[in-house]
């Protein structure tokens, strides 16, 4: 369901409105002119039966209108907000929208905010409670979800990268929701070349399947080489302000489904495996986004494309890749294949684009969700001050991000091999995977100097029921400047 920012009055008139903030905000004055005549009378009274806890809570009633009973909510966000937390709380926002429910007819949102800097941690809560992707036979004709964002002072709050924001957080969960039947490689390479024909000044290079091979990217080949689709590097291009100008690159895990490889995963690990190219969906909807935005920053976006597939060409447990850095990998776990991917992909960038920043983000580990949760990425780094850019990003967007260890000395021996220079998947599974996964990647940047920064998003890339949340989207337009 598209969300559609508009002004206050627009939102508050559709036929099912609801307010939302804290307690506090929703009393004050300039909330109150908002609130439709009818609903004034029972606000106080509302706001005394909520009790919002730590996820917020919503109150409901009916109003008379010319045009028949309007529903009127108060969605009322949680008092408590730790450091660790956004101030938005965001959370509660997504919560709460979605007690509007995939209803028909049209909705309308008021968020009340008390700070201006909120604005985008509110808008993409919002779009995220509002999945877009859907394969049921019978579909309702939903409108638009219409989105008011007000500030402290009752201004309303509307600035171009909003609607931007939001609609590329819906973008990204619907690209990682689809099953691979719709999505594998080929269609993923394609809607990245529909991107390239619709952005002016967007450059795109695809190198696919014996390709690969034959340029020195075994990882990504490997990976890849079973599936019926071929494995691609989809390398996006902006030019920003010119050649003077600061460079990035994202590198996006984009493997559209894995199944394990031979190393295969149980049937009650595999299911849900379609969202495992979440990394490259918020590459690309992000990198759109910059770019309609017109970032004055260098920016490529790099999708490591494959599937993870079983068949006679797949990579075997003991077999020796050579990946693009040069360096020999013994396989012995063909289910820790992102990293294979990943690390072909910093080291195409740190080579050919030279870049001073490389930011890969990757559902890569079952571990992160150990180490930092379901609402926090997993953040590890060679350099301190983007690490800390990351978690003040996090806050700001909703997008909540936490430091892990970095520290090579104490991770490269894990990939320890006695027939190549490294092994794919960790000796010890206790020694920080999520780190040493990371560590893994790192090895393949080669003399590349400058800051380097890994988002781990196994956790964080699901945070409704079985829907993707686009996750990633705005940290990466924070990070970069834009939002």
């Amino acid at each position: 369901m598209p969300v559609e920012l508009c002004t206050p009055d627009v939102a508050a008139a559709q036929p099912a409105v609801l307010f939302m903030g804290r307690k506090a905000r929703l009393r004050a004055a300039d909330a109150r002119t908002l609130v439709p005549a009818a609903a004034l009378p029972l606000l106080e009274s509302m706001l005394d039966d909520a009790s919002p806890g730590d996820r917020g809570t919503t109150v409901h009633t009916y109003v008379p209108d010319a045009e028949g009973p309007r529903r009127f909510s108060l969605g009322v966000l949680p008092e408590p907000c730790s450091r660790h937390n956004s101030p938005a709380r965001p959370h509660a926002i997504t919560n709460l929208a979605t007690t509007l429910g995939p209803r028909q007819g049209k909705l309308g949102i008021v968020l009340l905010l008390e700070d201006p800097g909120h604005a985008v941690a509110a808008v993409a809560a919002v779009a995220r409670a509002f999945p877009s992707y859907c394969a049921r036979s019978r579909m309702p004709a939903h409108q638009p979800v219409r989105v008011a964002v007000v500030g402290p002072g009752g201004e309303p709050l509307s600035t171009e990268a909003l609607p931007i924001v939001a609609n590329a957080v819906t973008e990204a969960a619907a690209l990682a929701d689809m099953p691979t039947s719709e999505l594998d490689v080929p269609a993923f390479v394609e809607r990245a070349k529909e991107l390239a024909a619709r952005c002016p000044g967007v450059t795109i290079e695809v190198i696919s399947g014996e390709a690969l091979g034959r340029r020195g990217l075994g990882g990504l080949y490997s990976v890849g080489k079973a599936a019926s689709g071929p494995p691609a590097l989809v390398v996006l291009g902006w030019p920003g302000a010119g050649p003077a100008s600061p460079s990035v690159a994202w590198v996006g895990k984009g493997i559209v489904y894995d199944t394990g490889g031979l190393s295969l995963k149980a049937k009650t690990g595999m299911p849900g495996m379609k969202g495992d190219m979440a990394g490259a969906a918020a590459v690309l909807a992000a990198f759109e986004a910059a770019v309609k935005l017109r970032t004055p920053t260098r920016l490529s976006a790099l999708l490591c494309l494959a599937e993870n597939a079983v068949g006679p060409l797949a990579t075997r447990p003991d077999d020796i890749i050579r990946l693009y850095s040069g360096k020999t990998v013994e396989v012995n776990n063909t289910d820790a294949e992102g990293r294979l991917v990943l690390a072909d992909g910093v080291a195409y960038a740190a080579r050919h684009l030279s870049p001073d920043t490389i930011i890969d983000i990757a559902t890569l580990t079952g571990a992160q969700l150990v180490a930092t949760g379901k609402r926090h990425a997993a953040a590890i780094s060679n350099d301190e001050a983007l690490e800390a850019r990351a978690v003040l990003a996090g806050r700001r967007t909703g997008d909540l991000v936490h430091a892990l260890p970095y520290c090579p000395e104490f991770y490269r021996a894990e990939f320890k091999s006695e027939v190549a220079d490294m092994k794919n998947s960790v000796k010890n599974r206790e020694n920080a995977q999520s780190s040493c996964a990371a560590q893994f990647i790192a090895n393949h940047l080669g003399d590349f100097s400058g800051a380097w920064l890994h988002l781990d998003i196994a956790g964080p890339a699901t945070m409704l029921p079985e829907r993707a949340s686009g996750f990633g989207v705005a940290l990466l337009l924070d990070l970069l400047g834009a939002v």
